[in-house]
């Protein structure tokens, strides 16, 4: 392997990388990824759609609640750059969002990962143990072609599946208990698919 490629990917080789490509640095190696596919896209929104209601604070007496979510957000963790497609904080931990500054240096409590082709492999494997390293509660990894959603908390140093759903079920899981989610809302129509194809 020549000095080159053995070179610690660094934050500027971020800011060279073509700007239709997502870029990371995983255990010190620079990964691109291409920008996802339209069905990636119905999914994203198809979560935080569901997830508005997690967004408010609590009234009353008790103490604030909720959570900041984020699309893609640039999370510095250490020598780890990491984009995943959402991310939430707990308000008890992150109050407010910065507002001057895309640079985000504290783990979230929550993050999902949109499977597509071209990152499966990664989102499964090294991004996993990132979080896990990170001290990251709880990942969710959604494959919007297979319409399936895995549900992992950490126990320990390792990740336990808590939640496995599928179609068009109808699921409450961690860390969103409060929460039920219709997945149908998460998935591109066939019959959208179909027309557009056929455009």
């Amino acid at each position: 392997m020549s000095q080159a490629a053995r070179r610690k990917a660094t934050y500027q080789d971020v800011l060279n990388a073509p700007s239709d490509m997502i870029a990371e640095i995983l255990d010190g190696e620079l990964v691109l990824h291409p920008r996802p596919a339209p069905p990636h896209s119905v999914t994203a929104m198809g979560i935080a759609v569901g997830l508005g209601p997690v967004r408010r604070l609590r009234g009353g007496d008790r103490p604030p609640g909720g959570w900041h979510l984020l699309f893609e957000p640039e999370l510095h963790l250490l020598d780890d750059l990491i984009v995943p497609d959402l991310a939430g904080w707990r308000r008890e931990r992150l109050p407010h969002v910065p507002k001057k500054s895309v640079l985000l240096t504290m783990a979230p409590d929550w993050v999902c990962e949109i499977l597509s082709p071209s990152t499966v492999q990664d989102d499964r494997t090294r991004k996993m143990r990132i979080y896990a390293r990170h001290r990251v509660q709880h990942v969710w990894l959604v494959d919007p072609i297979a319409q399936v959603l895995e549900v992992f908390q950490l126990g320990g140093e390792f990740w336990q599946r808590v939640a496995v759903a599928a179609g068009i079920e109808r699921i409450s899981v961690p860390p969103f208990p409060e929460l039920e989610f219709d997945l149908g809302e998460w998935w591109e129509a066939e019959e959208e698919a179909e027309l557009a194809e056929e455009k």
